[in-house]
Formats: structure tokens, sequence, C-alpha cells
């Protein structure tokens, strides 16, 4: 076998042993959950909200009506996280800005 039939054909065997440790790493991340950052709002919170947002959206038209699908809130388990490894990097970087774009936890 030359070097360039090496270089072009590889053996089957790298490529299973390739495959194997994609195998293993979806596995592992299949222990993961993601946390919401926004959760459903109570029905006080319900009503609230779409009183105020009634009133805001119809401004000087009495005649006019909405219908609210859904109300979410932020939830504060994500904000919570969001602030605390937010702050930590920024103790390195000050004058960065940090967007965080989902927060995972692991499932025991």
């Amino acid at each position: 076998m030359g070097l360039f039939e090496r270089l072009l054909h590889p053996k089957k065997e790298a490529r299973t042993s390739k495959q194997a440790d994609d195998f293993n790493t979806k596995e592992e991340v299949s222990h993961w959950q993601n946390i919401l950052g926004y959760i459903p709002a109570s029905l006080d919170e319900h009503q609230l909200v779409s009183l105020i947002t009634a009133a805001i959206a119809a401004g000087e038209q009495s005649e006019s009506s909405f219908v609210l699908k859904g109300v979410s809130k932020r939830n504060p388990e994500a904000a919570l996280v969001a602030v605390i490894a937010s702050s930590i990097v920024a103790a390195d970087q000050p004058e960065s800005q940090f967007v965080i774009k989902s927060i995972k936890e692991k499932n025991l």
C-alpha cells in the first residue's frame, strides 16, 4: 500500500472508533435538561397583565377588543443562574458584554 493510498483511503477501523466516540458523547449530553427562561404565569398574574396590556393597546379606541393567548414570566431560577454566571465571568473582563443562550441542569 502506497503513501497516497493510505492518505486517500483510511482504514475502516479508524472510522468506526470515531463513530463510537460520537455515540458516547451524545449519550452523555442526554443527561442534561434545559431550564426554560420563561414559565407560565399564575391565573392572578394573568388577569392583571391582561388588563394592563389591553388598556395600553386600546389607547383611545374603547370599542376594540383583544385576546391574550398566553402570559409568561421570567423564571427566577434561570435569572439567578444567569446573574451569577455573568458576574463570575465579568470579574475577569469587566468591559465585556455577555449573552446567555441556554441554561441546563444535570439530571441525577
